[in-house]
């Protein structure tokens, strides 16, 4: 039986050297506390990058399932090993494909987002039809560790520049959103929850 603990230390410790973006620890614990609180089973994830919080929010109760989307070849390869680890492959189904090309028939009750901030939208408007009413869209990185609450002009790259006002666009794009009623929370590298009416 594999020490659950000191594999995920190691996960995390991957990702720092290798840097692969993985969600903060308050952060996963917000999400994995939330999958339990809401009795959520069927999650489907844009950004699987090494299979971090797949693994996560799998390990919560034996009932969740995850569909995980990773377009990084290496990445997925590196989450189909550490799933594997896990004993995870019957809960845990990666798709290795750009999300913006993937079609699903199914339905989820909670859809989370954690892959390309620029296409928050797409990704948000692409799968929504996927999320059961009553379902939740969860978002990270809105704070974009902290440049999103910076003045434009304190931020030194064109690149992140760009990024930062694509998040902001995404916010805005929650706030507007009638269908959804979109809380913000301050947790990790700020998250959102996006509840379908």
């Amino acid at each position: 039986m594999v020490d659950q603990h000191a594999f995920i230390r190691q996960m995390k410790e991957y990702a720092e050297k290798n840097n692969v973006p993985i969600m903060m620890d308050d952060g996963i614990d917000f999400l994995t506390t939330f999958i339990l609180k809401h009795h959520v089973t069927n999650i489907l994830e844009i950004g699987t990058a090494i299979g971090y919080s797949a693994i996560r929010m799998a390990l919560v109760d034996p009932n969740v399932k995850v569909t995980t989307i990773e377009r990084d070849k290496d990445r997925y390869l590196e989450a189909v090993k550490n799933i594997k680890v896990f004993g995870l492959e019957d809960r845990i189904t990666l798709i290795y494909q750009d999300a913006l090309n993937v079609k699903l028939e199914e339905t989820f009750d909670l859809i989370f987002i954690d892959a390309a901030k620029a296409q928050n939208i797409h990704f948000f408007e692409l799968f929504s039809r996927n999320l059961m009413s009553g379902g939740f869209i969860i978002t990270d990185n809105l704070k974009f560790h902290g440049l999103v609450d910076k003045k434009e002009e304190d931020i030194k790259s064109k690149n992140l520049k760009g990024l930062v006002r694509k998040i902001k666009d995404y916010i805005q794009f929650l706030k507007n959103n009638h269908d959804y009623d979109t809380e913000f929370y301050d947790i990790g590298d700020g998250i959102s929850v996006s509840t379908k009416k």
